[in-house]
């Protein structure tokens, strides 16, 4: 096995302006910092701190600066998206409810209680409800994007991959930062953090973070409930302790909370030109014209505690964690009124809620410690989450848009698993690994409550029993010192989900999916570490997947299961200093994904130009979707920043840009002309002064740098909807650590 060695810390200014700096693999701290060459990144991605370049695995990291420009201008979990290769993240909720993709493999079920083949770990606690997946993120230490199957380690619900956010743990330093930008419509982006002993074995670290936006689309329609839109409050809180009161035990606790209040996703009737998949002319994002309410909330709340005991061999870890969710959103489905913008067949209005639940989770894992040829690690893992979520449907068309539907449902989800994985040492420059979990999966699913508008629905009980062995194998070789090779087989599954009758489709099920995963690398540090690639290609196969089938004419949401999928492509991350001052990073995705089933069968749109063949069945149209690419699934990711610094008096001057592009992607399970989204590419520029020793910042930002206005998602059944990303955004920043 290679191992980077760690190298005495040059203190030259410009070198520790520059390498706060990464996108795609790695950042660096100023006390590491060496002028002109990248260090020592290490990852937690096999539950124990690695070399990234060690990792038989496709991993990126994000942090420092990176995270930094991205948070600015007030963007929520979603600024994430192509920043990394083969990641996409999209939302029909906003800033409440996003969905992850790896690979061009994800689900765009929306409905609360989805489940996502991409699971979202934060501090060690699984986040497995999408909307507690979209929990902010600030005081990061960094964020581990893991490509591909990791049904050992982390468990079900990863045959995707996993996004792994690990929060910065308390010091025995006195020490803070405080951050705020402000910018176009009076967006604020506040944030920061005070780390404060305790005792000479503790210290206390409290993080904030409060995003805000001023209403900047205006409803045209006078008699809309609501007029102004597009605003919100995004508010959060970390409080953590970590004590160490001997040599042989440690404690991390962890209490957190988030409030958010603001819009829901706008939907925009009619704004795809038919026959295209442009915008119709003189579209304006500053308008809309709905007569429906629109409303978001949301609060959640949890708490961990991590402990760590040192028996010297061995070292035992038990994480607990507990995570609870309410929210409301509220939305005009149709996007319009009776009088247009352009047809509109029939209105829309509804809204979708949490009001209770709770999420139980507990691991125990032991593991070896120490440098012996042969390591290994084992443990336990419970899983328990109960939740009511509900359905309203509102009458758009009467005085002051009552309620005329309603559903609640409840979902108790019981899981345990057993894993174990080790790593053996088999010659000085091989290392083989190997994993295996056993998991069993328990859904009791029950309509509880319904009224109006859902015909002779009677209360329907569903009840699902998954068990499945997940296993992982794989190897690294050291050519040399700075260069490995990696070959990594594995599976994962994702378990049974269940969807309640609603007013246009019954009850749906879908049976687990397996994946299998194949792939192969280099890693590598190049020119004495003043670059670092690491490149792979991979593929999949995955059985049974899980579909949902979204809208169609017929407005229904049923889920479904395709005989399988398959993907295959490559990633690259590189990261180079073009000279001491001169960073620049690239990372690219090439990702190709099919539908394998000649028999499947979804409805399609009402307006639309469906470009797959089609049949009737009674007076619905379907698609035969075998052979299309996965929803949301880009062919191409690419992400590219550079950053220049140039010391100036008693600090630094530096530009850095940034660009993320996504390539088209499909909306639905069908592929039509309109609901083909276009490529989006959004960059930004900052230019900024840093000073006393790098602790002090000021910047001027610009997001969205083009302005580029893209529909990023649609709504089918009712005529050419769509909703669009975020617009351009420009403001001042300025930073302060201590």
């Amino acid at each position: 096995m290679a191992r980077t060695p760690r190298l005495p810390a040059h203190h030259a200014v410009a070198a520790a302006a520059i390498a706060a700096l990464h996108l795609g693999a790695s950042a660096q701290s100023a006390d590491d910092a060496e002028a002109g060459k990248l260090q020592t990144i290490s990852i937690t991605a096999e539950r124990r701190l690695e070399n990234i370049q060690e990792v038989p695995n496709s991993v990126s990291v994000l942090q420092g600066e990176t995270l930094e420009v991205l948070n600015t201008s007030g963007q929520d979990i979603r600024m994430l998206s192509a920043r990394v290769p083969s990641l996409n993240i999209e939302s029909s909720f906003g800033r409440a409810f996003p969905r992850f993709y790896l690979r061009g493999y994800g689900n765009t079920d929306f409905r609360l209680n989805a489940s996502q083949p991409v699971s979202l770990v934060y501090d060690d606690v699984v986040q497995e409800n999408a909307i507690l997946k979209g929990f902010p993120a600030f005081d990061l230490e960094r964020i581990e994007v893991l490509r591909g199957p990791q049904g050992t380690l982390f468990g079900r619900n990863t045959p995707a991959g996993v996004v792994k956010f690990d929060s910065v743990a308390p010091t025995q330093r006195f020490e803070g930062y405080g951050s705020l930008s402000y910018g176009r419509w009076n967006t604020t982006n506040l944030e920061g953090a005070l780390n404060v002993p305790t005792s000479d074995s503790s210290a206390l670290r409290v993080s904030v973070l409060n995003q805000t936006r001023s209403d900047w689309v205006e409803n045209t329609n006078p008699d809309g409930p609501t007029q102004d839109l597009e605003g919100y409050r995004d508010s959060a809180v970390r409080l953590q302790w970590k004590t160490q009161p001997t040599k042989d035990f440690s404690a991390l606790f962890n209490l957190h909370a988030r409030d958010f209040d603001g819009s829901a996703r706008l939907f925009r009737a009619n704004i795809i030109q038919a026959g295209s998949n442009d915008l119709v002319a003189g579209f304006d994002p500053g308008k809309i014209f709905i007569d429906g309410v629109n409303h978001s909330e949301l609060q959640n709340h949890g708490g961990s505690a991590r402990l760590r005991w040192d028996l010297g061999p061995v070292a035992l870890y038990s994480v607990t964690g507990y995570e609870s969710v309410e929210t409301y959103s509220r939305g005009d489905i149709d996007g319009g009124t009776p009088g247009g913008p352009g047809v509109i067949y029939f209105p829309s209005e509804t809204a979708d809620g949490i009001p209770k639940h709770s999420q139980w989770t507990q691991e125990f894992r032991a593991e070896s410690t120490g440098d012996a040829a042969l390591g290994w690690q084992a443990g336990v893992f419970l899983f328990r989450e109960n939740f009511d979520f509900e359905n309203f449907g509102y009458d758009s068309l009467s005085a002051g848009n009552p309620q005329n539907s309603y559903e609640r449902s409840r979902q108790k989800n019981d899981a345990w698993a057993v894993f174990g994985a080790a790593t053996w040492q088999a010659t000085p420059a091989l290392s083989l690994r190997a994993g295996l979990r056993y998991t069993r999966d328990k859904k009791d699913f029950d309509v509880l409550e319904y009224s109006g508008g859902l015909g002779s629905l009677d209360k329907i009980a569903a009840n699902t029993e998954d068990k499945k062995l997940s296993w992982d194998l794989s190897a690294t070789y050291a050519l040399s010192r700075d260069v490995n090779l990696y070959a990594r087989a594995a599976t994962g599954f994702r378990a049974s989900s269940v969807q309640g009758a609603g007013a246009y489709n019954g009850q749906s099920i879908a049976t687990p999916e397996t994946n299998t995963s194949f792939e192969a690398g280099v890693k590598a540090d190049l020119f004495e570490r003043r670059a670092r690639l690491a490149f792979n290609v991979f593929r999949y196969t995955v059985k049974d997947q899980q579909l949902t089938a979204v809208g169609g004419a017929a407005n229904s949401n049923i889920l479904l299961n395709a005989d399988k999928a398959t993907g295959q492509g490559f990633e690259l991350d590189l990261q180079a200093y073009l000279s001491e001052n001169l960073l620049a990073t690239l990372g690219v995705g090439y990702n190709l994904t099919k539908i394998h089933d000649k028999d499947l069968l979804v409805a399609t749109c009402a307006q639309c130009t469906v470009n797959d063949p089609k049949t009737v069945i009674g007076t619905t149209t379907y698609a035969l979707i075998d052979g299309n690419p996965l929803p949301q699934a880009p062919r191409r990711t690419v992400s590219f920043t550079l950053k220049y610094t140039q010391p100036l008096a008693a600090g630094d001057v530096y530009v850095l840009t940034d660009w993320a592009y996504r390539s088209a992607v499909n909306f639905f399970l069908y592929e039509s002309t309109e609901f083909t989204s276009k490529s989006l590419l959004e960059g930004g520029l900052r230019v900024g002064y840093t000073w006393g020793n790098g602790k002090y910042d000021a910047a001027a930002f610009v997001r969205n740098l083009t302005d580029q206005v893209r529909v990023v998602g649609g709504i089918d059944f009712n005529n050419l909807t769509g909703f669009i990303n975020d617009p351009r955004t420009y403001g001042v920043q300025f930073k302060a650590s201590f």
